[in-house]
């Protein structure tokens, strides 16, 4: 509780956690509440769940409650989970993929993530399990970060193509990404490529939290 109290006037260390994927986990309280971070970057609770809040904003809380199935790839401590439950209200199936056996058990311990008939997760390999799926979504959330580094699967071929087969109909893409020098910047442009303008709307939101830039992909 003094924890909690003093959290409110600046950040208390709670718990470090050495992770074979993120190098550090680093749970810490901050206004209030536990968030999840690495050296460099927040991965949960912080200003991610904010970056990630708002671009479910943009694709609509109305719209978002009317799915049936959402994927995450890059569960982190679970923050756009609650999110979609607690705020969203989303009463369809998630799924939720991570490489990170140490990140999963943190998101259980320390951030009540459970999983039951309507959550679903999985500690795998993203493009793995993407390339072996067979199953359709109405939203894929994608956030995947080692720190601050998106790994390079993200922006090729195969994982793209295999998006874009487990997007139903109507499907939507958020994709988050960090824009930290110019070869990012081409890698977000070739990324868009892929995606024609006659099959997809495609909308950019530069500078969410400083480098961030969220993707959303719609199918017409």
């Amino acid at each position: 509780m003094i924890k909690r109290l003093l959290s409110y006037f600046f950040p208390i260390p709670h718990k470090v956690v050495k992770s074979p994927v993120s190098e550090q986990l680093e749970i810490t309280w901050l206004n209030g509440k536990l968030i999840l971070d690495t050296k460099h970057a927040n991965y949960s609770y912080g200003s991610l769940q904010k970056i990630l809040r708002y671009g479910l904003q943009q694709i609509g809380f109305d719209n978002i409650r009317e799915m049936q199935n959402i994927l995450i790839l890059g569960v982190g401590g679970g923050s756009v989970i609650k999110t979609l439950l607690e705020e969203i209200k989303f009463e369809g199936m998630l799924t939720g993929v991570d490489l990170d056996p140490v990140v999963l058990q943190i998101a259980k311990k320390y951030f009540d993530l459970k999983e039951d008939e309507q959550l679903k997760l999985y500690q795998q390999d993203a493009l793995n399990f993407i390339m072996k799926n067979n199953q359709q979504f109405d939203l894929i959330i994608i956030d995947i970060f080692q720190d601050i580094l998106m790994p390079d699967f993200l922006f090729e071929k195969p994982f793209i193509d295999s998006i874009k087969k487990s997007m139903n109909l109507s499907g939507t893409l958020l994709f988050n990404t960090i824009v930290y020098n110019q070869q990012i910047q081409e890698k977000i442009a070739f990324y868009k490529h892929h995606f024609h303008q006659n099959d997809y709307k495609i909308y950019s939101f530069p500078e969410i939290e400083e480098k961030n830039e969220l993707i959303i992909i719609q199918k017409k």
